[in-house]
């Protein structure tokens, strides 16, 4: 059974999800010759507290752009 899992930042509204899932399961259905009903994708989201790139917090990404105008 193939699991995917979606790691991402909150934002993303139900039809989205939807589609994500939908597309996500086929691609996955297509290549690895699974079935729907074997395909598991979980999404997980993130609050900006909790993301960081760059060695940054998202949540202080915005202060930083203010700070360079």
């Amino acid at each position: 059974m193939p699991i995917v899992r979606i790691e991402m930042l909150p934002g993303r509204s139900l039809a989205q999800k939807r589609e994500l899932a939908r597309v996500i399961t086929d691609a996955v259905c297509n290549i690895a010759h699974t079935a729907p009903e074997d395909t598991l994708v979980l999404f997980s989201e993130y609050s900006v507290e909790d993301w960081a790139t760059d060695g940054k917090l998202y949540v202080d990404q915005d202060d930083e752009d203010e700070d360079e105008d």
